[in-house]
């Protein structure tokens, strides 16, 4: 086995990366993936008592743009919108001024006009965000998040549903696709950018044509739980 070389000051940056992402589990039944932005502890050589943290926020410029909650772009085509979904779903900055709230309601926006899967989203989307206390201890980080994705699919599963799905259960048009991809962590520790990364996968629930003109969203899955 290869050996860490604490001395490169590369090594250094990636082991402060990988001790720096804690996580905290949530989901719709209480288990997601949700990682803080911690550094490891340190002590003074005459003092065993481990310090308190020195958090550093990004210097005050004056910004040249307001801050703006991310959209998700309308589309008729099943797989583009599904691929806006995800990326929009986790796309947020604890700096930015919004709250997790703000960003539900980003989400909520493209759901089913008919409101009938309304609430049962709103829970969804809330396990994959950070609640209200985690969002406040990570904005002292100024933690960002994004995704990329690396495969989008529709799930072999969503076969055996249709089939076993009642007469008019589902809209025409309504369509299932997993998507799995990296969830990607930027922050401030001591001055010091750390980043950390977790492999991710879930399903989204859409609505499409003919029963609409443009896609919506319907549900999606527990998240690390997508249909195969």
């Amino acid at each position: 086995m290869k050996t860490l070389d604490l001395s490169d000051p590369r090594s250094r940056r990636r082991v402060v990366a990988v001790l720096a992402a804690a996580v905290a589990v949530l989901t719709l039944t209480g288990v997601g993936v949700y990682g803080l932005i911690t550094g490891p502890p340190s002590y003074d050589r005459d003092d065993d008592r481990p310090p308190r943290p020195v958090v550093t926020a990004p210097a005050d410029s004056v910004p040249t743009t307001a801050p703006r909650l991310p959209t998700v772009a309308a589309s008729e085509n099943p797989e583009s919108f599904a691929r806006n979904v995800a990326e929009t779903l986790f796309a947020w900055d604890t700096a930015s001024g919004f709250m997790p709230l703000d960003y539900t309601s980003v989400i909520l926006a493209t759901g089913d006009p008919s409101g009938a899967e309304q609430a049962g989203l709103a829970s969804d989307i809330a396990a994959y965000l950070p609640t209200r206390d985690a969002w406040i201890e990570l904005r002292q980080y100024a933690t960002t998040q994004h995704l990329t994705i690396d495969n989008l699919f529709v799930p072999d599963d969503w076969d055996t549903a249709i089939e076993q799905a009642q007469p008019g259960q589902l809209l025409p048009g309504t369509v299932a696709y997993t998507v799995e991809g990296t969830r990607h962590r930027e922050g401030l520790w001591n001055d010091e950018e750390v980043t950390s990364e977790h492999a991710v996968a879930f399903t989204v629930f859409l609505v499409c044509g003919p029963a609409y003109d443009t896609c919506h969203l319907l549900r999606l899955s527990q998240l690390d739980n997508p249909l195969r």
